[in-house]
């Protein structure tokens, strides 16, 4: 079950965390994954972990953020059955202290980036017969989380853009769909709490597991797992949704 064999398979923000984890697992799964990273030492290195599992993978340099890269990125891949929009940033901040530079920041790359790869992929999805769209939204999308204000207008735009794919290619063979995880264990959070809390790095680590009902963060693999059924044939009557991965959050943190 849940075979990729064959599949080719673009995943952006392939060089860290939640991406990582997916473009192994796709490689695991038979699937030729091509990792679009703007850190081009993190995809090398990916890229290096997959082949020594025997498995294919191809590293593209490249920025979301702009259209007509990402077109000809897109075209020089050839076939693409399957694409995850990883890739994005983060903001702290309310409405009243996130400058517009800020907040263009976060649009720039966490929407305008998911659209370019959109825009750039369906056609070719279109000329070959289908294919499969996963975008990462978040929690942030359900939920009003404090000091979120353009992370979460991103997300929120995310998710919409996701169920308006569905609607727009029903016909065309390509399902769209998202998921929402809440906090991850990833490289970037450790780095975020080392940043924020010098000092306090184990109470904050602690602090922000239990913001989860399930009284712990997420592992990267586990949203893969998530993403890989989703993108397999044995999803192929799902379409229009979002999945929360949350350990509870939206549903039991009372």
């Amino acid at each position: 079950m849940f075979s990729l064999k064959d599949k080719s398979a673009v995943v952006t923000g392939g060089g860290s965390g939640i991406g990582k984890a997916i473009s192994k697992l796709f490689a695991r799964q038979g699937a030729s994954v091509h990792i679009v990273e703007l850190n081009a030492e993190a995809a090398a290195q990916t890229v290096t972990e997959i082949e020594e599992e025997g498995n294919r993978a191809v590293a593209h340099s490249g920025n979301v953020a702009e259209q007509e890269q990402i077109v000809e990125l897109f075209n020089s891949i050839g076939t693409i059955d399957i694409l995850v929009n990883n890739a994005g940033i983060a903001h702290v901040g309310n409405v009243e202290n996130t400058s517009t530079a800020d907040f263009e920041k976060v649009y720039n790359v966490n929407v305008k980036g998911a659209y370019n790869c959109i825009f750039a992929a369906v056609p070719i999805m279109k000329a070959t017969g289908g294919g499969v769209i996963l975008n990462m939204a978040s929690i942030a999308s359900w939920v009003g989380l404090a000091d979120r204000f353009a992370y979460s207008m991103s997300k929120g735009a995310i998710h919409a853009m996701s169920m308006s794919v569905a609607r727009d290619y029903l016909h065309d063979n390509i399902r769209s769909n998202s998921i929402s995880p809440a906090r991850v264990h990833t490289p970037f959070v450790d780095g975020f709490i080392a940043k924020n809390y010098a000092g306090r790095e184990d109470e904050m680590f602690d602090k922000l597991s239990k913001s989860q009902p399930i009284g712990r963060m997420a592992q990267p693999g586990e949203i893969a797992a998530l993403a890989l059924y989703l993108c397999s044939d044995e999803a192929g009557f799902i379409t229009g949704c979002d999945y929360p991965i949350d350990g509870g959050f939206i549903k039991l943190n009372n």
